[in-house]
């Protein structure tokens, strides 16, 4: 026999992915995570699932949503939640919000810190970290010794993997390129051979990450005085959009403050307890109402912060 006839090896097939496959996935993204999966986003959620389903020799989605459907497969469950969501930031992201944290909100907080009060900050929807290391730079600039007091912030995420590299604590070249010479040399580690750079211990020490899915109960009890949770909501369905700003309308402490993201609006049914004081800078009327998220909206808490 020739060599030149010889059958080639039979070639892997990539999976496919029919509607009803689809529409279970959309169905349990939205169970598990709020997220909304239309139609538009079919193209999307292959192109990140299809490898995942090759590393694990799984010839078909169906198979997969088998697995990830099974008290076996939590772990994959998690791994799947971190394919569906989107992490994009950068450090002082939409630096109007930095501002007036820094300008008009900070001051008055720092000044009840230094007078024993508990100051707390929640960066909702973290990702890999430049936000809440954003705030623990505009805190620090103003207060260089805000370790010494009540002051900390929680920051939170529902994907554990891009929480571990928020955790990790290091950045690279890239993600730090457009912070001053100054504000690398204060809060930063020198460069490793990469270029990647260690936040400094006094920023780590402001920041606990923990993770959190905000369709499910909340474990927070206490209120906060800066919430950020920007470019979250708009991947929920408008019900959704409303519980969680809900909760946060009752997270708040009286005259706290809200920043959320430039494409996002607040429901009409909190929209009246907040007044604006920025661009997508709100803060909140009058005091929340009694019971807290965990009790009145999601059911149950699980700690506190």
């Amino acid at each position: 026999m020739k060599y030149w006839s010889r059958q080639p090896p039979t070639a892997v097939r990539d999976p496919q992915l029919s509607q009803e496959d689809f529409q279970r996935i959309a169905q349990l993204a939205h169970a598990e995570a709020g997220l909304t999966m239309p139609d538009a986003k079919e193209p999307l959620v292959y192109a990140r699932l299809a490898k995942r389903l090759r590393q694990l020799s799984l010839t078909s989605f169906t198979a997969y949503l088998d697995l990830i459907s099974t008290p076996e497969g939590r772990d994959e469950r998690s791994m799947f939640i971190s394919s569906m969501t989107t992490n994009t930031t950068r450090f002082f992201r939409e630096e109007h919000h930095f501002e007036l944290l820094s300008e008009r909100v900070l001051p008055p907080l720092l000044d009840a810190a230094r007078h024993g009060a508990r100051v707390r900050f929640w960066s909702a929807g973290c990702s890999s970290g430049e936000e809440p290391f954003s705030m623990a730079i505009t805190l620090l600039e103003l207060c260089p010794d805000a370790g010494h007091y009540d002051i900390k912030i929680l920051a939170t995420d529902i994907d554990r993997k891009i929480l571990g590299r928020a955790q990790a604590g290091w950045f690279a070249a890239s993600s730090l390129a457009a912070l001053p010479d100054a504000v690398l040399a204060h809060h930063f580690g020198p460069p490793d051979r990469d270029g990647r750079r260690e936040v400094s211990a006094d920023l780590r020490a402001l920041v606990t990450f923990k993770p959190l899915n905000l369709v499910k109960p909340w474990p927070v009890t206490r209120p906060f005085d800066v919430i950020f949770c920007r470019n979250v909501a708009i991947y929920f369905d408008p019900d959704t959009q409303n519980r969680i700003w809900r909760g946060f309308a009752s997270t708040l402490a009286p005259g706290g403050h809200l920043f959320i993201g430039h494409s996002e609006r607040l429901s009409h049914e909190v929209r009246h307890q907040f007044e604006t004081v920025g661009m997508t800078s709100f803060r909140l009327r009058a005091p929340p109402p009694t019971g807290g998220p965990g009790k009145e909206i999601f059911g149950g808490t699980q700690g506190q912060h």
